[in-house]
């Protein structure tokens, strides 16, 4: 059988279907009666679900939570978990294109999703159309399934475990290549400001991306300019400080990162703070951010800083708003796998509250982790090497967290290929052509190795 060939016919399908769902803004907004995560995430679902109606596969929608096609029969289901939800995206965060409507240039498509995940959702399609076309008997039932509410909590994926219950064998194609065996466990938290002399404060797109951009109103004559304007200087920050009759108001720009890797990133939030105090604003609650935070993303302010074998322990300030006076942003930790996060919240006790500003946990994540010789493990990387040809990656921990941890027997694997940035929760957003049909064809063979399991 010659699954590349297969996979290859179905190009044009794959763009168009891709581009479609691109251009759907799916973006957590406001709950309506029959969409709990706004209009968009349930449009682009009900989209999804009627394009593989159309190609004759069964579908089930989960009242606009999460909906899933499937094909086969048997006791036992293989789940494909994708998401067909996105974080925010606007032009003026450093865009080349709409975010909302694909562009393909050179063989590359640009597009907010078209790598996470809306395009590893279509890869998948075209896969289960692929194992359709073949005429293999399948003895297992094989779903795909798709949330819409990854990126803001995996609540639509608790809705479908709570209805359909856990996979027998399964893969969530929002990770990457050759496959994830571990995600990190994680801390979400808020910081408020007990006293501030701040006016305003305003910046970030969501929790689990490093601020590109924060705005923020102080008096004038509280600080010096010239050392504000230095700091960003000397550390390569763009800025804009516009002084009017009483206040100022500041611009910092930062680069946007996914928050699994802040490091990888500019914090315009952690700047701001360390370039108004190193300015010689007196203000109790930039003295609280500049020690509990800083510019660093390892937890040490927070006394948390830590590693093992597998990864060190990261952290990021996503968003900050001020409200009734009172300042209030968002932490995201990631911690290493052999830990957990009583462990870490151990650490953080005695660094959570000082008369600036106080840390409150909302919620915890445990680490997921599965050996690298388990049947799931083995006949997914033989799979890729398969395909590939790559026979020294190793299956790794990651900071990300997927669906793998909402759903029993689930992995993460791809869709990102080793070596390449997509500019995954950033602008220009981006995957070849070519990508998203080897992923596919990968798709095929993996599927059907675990069609041959008990």
């Amino acid at each position: 059988m010659d699954v590349k060939a297969m996979v290859s016919g179905y190009r044009n399908e794959l763009v168009n279907k891709l581009a479609e769902l691109v251009a759907i803004r799916s973006v957590e907004s406001e709950p309506l009666p029959d969409a709990p995560f706004g209009a968009g995430p349930r449009d682009v679902l009900l989209l999804a679900l009627k394009m593989l109606e159309e190609d004759g596969f069964r579908t089930v929608n989960l009242d606009n939570y999460a909906g899933y096609a499937e094909l086969g029969e048997g006791d036992q289901v293989i789940g494909v978990i994708g998401h067909l939800d996105v974080v925010p995206a606007v032009q003026e965060d450093g865009w080349h294109t709409d975010p909302f409507r694909a562009e393909i240039k050179d063989g590359i498509m640009y597009g907010r999703g078209v790598s996470d995940d809306k395009g590893a959702v279509v890869a998948s399609m075209i896969a289960l159309k692929v194992i359709r076309d073949l005429g293999v008997p399948l003895k297992k039932r094989i779903r795909l399934i798709m949330g819409t509410n990854e990126e803001t909590g995996s609540r639509g994926l608790a809705y479908y475990v709570a209805k359909e219950g856990h996979v027998d064998y399964g893969f969530t194609p929002d990770g990457e290549f050759p496959l994830v065996n571990g995600e990190k466990g994680m801390v979400g938290a808020v910081y408020r400001s007990k006293s501030t002399q701040i006016l305003n404060v305003e910046g970030g797109t969501a929790r689990n991306i490093v601020c590109p951009r924060v705005n923020a109103e102080v008096r004038r004559n509280t600080y010096s300019s010239k050392k504000l304007s230095d700091y960003f200087n000397n550390n390569n920050i763009d800025f804009s400080i516009e002084e009017k009759e009483d206040r100022a108001v500041i611009t910092v720009f930062g680069k946007a990162a996914h928050a699994s890797t802040p490091e990888l990133g500019v914090n315009a939030i952690s700047h701001l703070f360390a370039g108004l105090k190193e300015a010689g604003l007196q203000d109790p609650f930039v003295d609280f951010y500049c020690s509990h935070f800083g510019t660093s993303t390892d937890g040490s302010g927070l006394g948390c800083a830590c590693s093992d074998d597998y990864g060190a322990l990261t952290e990021n300030n996503g968003m900050i708003r001020m409200k009734d006076g009172v300042i209030e942003g968002s932490i995201d930790i990631r911690f290493p796998v052999t830990m957990t996060s009583r462990q870490v919240l151990k650490m953080m006790e005695d660094r959570m509250e000082d008369d600036g500003g106080a840390v409150e946990v909302i919620d915890t994540v445990e680490p997921l982790y599965f050996p690298p010789e388990s049947q799931l493990v083995t006949s997914l990387m033989a799979a890729y090497q398969e395909v590939t040809g790559d026979t020294e990656s190793t299956p790794l921990v990651i900071g990300g967290g997927t669906y793998a941890k909402g759903i029993h027997n689930t992995v993460a694997f791809g869709c990102a290929f080793p070596g390449k940035d997509y500019h995954i929760h950033d602008a220009d957003e981006w995957v070849s052509i070519e990508d998203l049909l080897k992923q596919a064809e990968i798709y095929v063979h993996a599927i059907l190795r675990l069609e041959e399991l008990n």
